[in-house]
């Protein structure tokens, strides 16, 4: 027996790696972000968004992506959701005029969990325009899967700020991706409930919502397995509310089926994954004790599904913690192995004492019994039974249906029968075809004798010509005179509009190295 050779090996990682790789993924990120700051004592902090882009280009994986700068969104882009009251108001607030709008602040709820601080309007803006232009670019179909960590402020809600959350990109993140998609799963496995978008698409069936979340006594109190949509859109959210303490195993255990389940019945075009890393263990916020395999295997999960998916951060409270864990989620969805050792990075001193990438988890006890993940689970999929399943062929529309019998197929046993027979059967179907055809024409041109004259300027719609009656060759001359107008009045259209037909870029490609 021989056993293979180092380099053999070696070899045959790299071809996986290749093969993992082949999907096309891209990454949004602006210096500015981390710029940035909440206020003194505030647990967000976007530093991390910086710290995580550091490690991720010391570890060298941004050589295996395209790297973008996102394009500022516009007010009117954030108003496809929000109102405008709303958007008004954080573009004219600041620390110094804040005395001026306290009807406002109350308002809106922006003055403690949600501060107001300098450039907050901008940094609305920056976190925005990443997820906005990773649902272009999937839509477009010129990336398989982007990420945009800045993002997942799944809080906000329509003329509200919410849990640190001004602007729901999550929400216009998915509205972009209904433009080419007819179904949008929303998955998010942050501590918090993800309410703001759940209650954006609350009443809606192309957007199922997913939320794996801490439930009972803890922020925002909402989620529970009972809160499943409503009018066209029930059924449509599906919530898994947990306790204290769950782990690798358990959450593994309830993820992999429900969304399994999902992506059988609800088959999406397009997925949006919130990653908000409060759910590990030691998170100043939170209370559960998820390493960073475990947190990651939901991505790499999602990722075995091959749909386009957007991937956004969230929460994450520990600042050492969230740049190891969106850093190895990134190497996941990349398909690249990456060492344990953290490479030097500016924020190096951050990791210590050990300088490594997984974290070992407390000891703190899981008060998830496989009792009740087992109930959670059962009612879910009981729900999901009630969700119209997607058709994976043509839909017959009543049972009395059946097919001609001039378009049913030869039988099998035409073969063993007299040729002569067989032959004139088939002249008799086609004689009866021609019969069909005749008397269709005869009473179209008796409804179009009947038929009152229209005005030239009536928009009322007239009937189409019965293509049948015509003869082949004059059927595809005015088919090919139809597609030369059609091409004619598209040239000209794109030399009046041209805006309409090459739409702006979603952002700036980064050299990075």
């Amino acid at each position: 027996e021989t056993k293979p050779s180092r380099s053999g090996a070696r070899e045959t990682i790299a071809m996986s790696a290749v093969v993992e790789s082949k999907r096309r993924v891209s990454y949004f990120y602006d210096a500015e972000i981390g710029n940035y700051h909440y206020g003194q004592g505030h647990p967000m902090k976007p530093h991390r968004v910086r710290m995580t882009h550091n490690l991720v280009v010391n570890y060298g994986l941004y050589r295996q992506m395209e790297v973008f700068r996102p394009k500022p969104v516009s007010k009117d882009q954030m108003t496809r959701f929000h109102s405008d009251d709303y958007i008004n108001f954080l573009r004219v607030i600041n620390p110094d005029n804040m005395s001026e709008y306290f009807k406002h602040l109350q308002r809106f709820n922006v003055g403690e969990d949600c501060p107001v601080f300098d450039g907050l309007f901008e940094f609305c803006q920056l976190y925005t325009s990443g997820s906005i232009g990773g649902a272009v670019r999937l839509n477009k179909e010129q990336s398989d899967i982007v990420i945009n960590w800045a993002g997942g402020l799944h809080h906000a809600k329509k003329s509200e700020a919410s849990g640190f959350c001004y602007i729901n990109d999550c929400v216009l993140a998915i509205l972009e991706l209904l433009k080419h998609h007819q179904r949008v799963l929303y998955i998010d496995i942050d501590i918090h409930h993800g309410d703001g978008v759940e209650e954006a698409f609350y009443t809606t069936n192309r957007v199922m919502t997913a939320s794996f979340h801490k439930f009972g006594e803890y922020f925002p109190g909402t989620g529970d397995v009972q809160d499943v949509g409503a009018n066209e859109g029930k059924n449509y959210a599906i919530n898994f509310p947990l306790h204290d303490g769950m782990d690798d195993d358990s959450f593994k255990s309830i993820f992999r089926p429900v969304i399994g389940k999902i992506m059988e019945t609800f088959s999406p075009g397009a997925v949006v994954l919130q990653c908000g890393a409060d759910s590990l263990s030691g998170d100043r916020l939170g209370c559960f004790n998820l390493s960073l395999r475990g947190h990651a295997d939901c991505v790499e999960f999602v990722k075995t599904f091959n749909v386009p998916t957007l991937v956004l951060g969230g929460g994450g409270y520990t600042l050492r913690n969230v740049p190891r864990c969106w850093t190895y989620e990134t190497a996941v969805l990349l398909g690249v192995d990456i060492k344990d050792a953290l490479p030097y990075n500016d924020y190096f001193e951050y990791y210590g004492p050990d300088y490594r990438l997984h974290m070992p988890v407390s000891n703190m006890e899981n008060l998830n019994t496989k009792e009740y993940l087992e109930n959670v689970k059962v009612q879910l999929f009981d729900i999901l039974k009630q969700v119209e399943p997607v058709p994976g062929v043509q839909i017959q529309t009543g049972s009395s249906m059946q097919t001609p019998a001039d378009l049913e197929l030869p039988d099998k046993d035409d073969e063993s029968q007299n040729p002569d027979e067989v032959r004139a059967r088939r002249i008799s179907r086609t004689q009866h075809h021609i019969r069909d055809m005749k008397a269709h024409r005869t009473t179209n041109q008796q409804r179009r004798s009947c038929a009152p004259r229209r005005h030239k300027y009536t928009r009322t719609p007239l009937r189409p010509p019965c293509v049948l009656a015509l003869p082949l060759d004059r059927f595809w001359l005015l088919l090919r005179l139809t597609c030369a107008c059609i091409q004619r009045n598209m040239d000209t259209e794109k030399k009046e509009h041209p805006a309409e037909f090459y739409p702006a870029e979603t952002g700036d490609k980064m050299d990075v190295s």
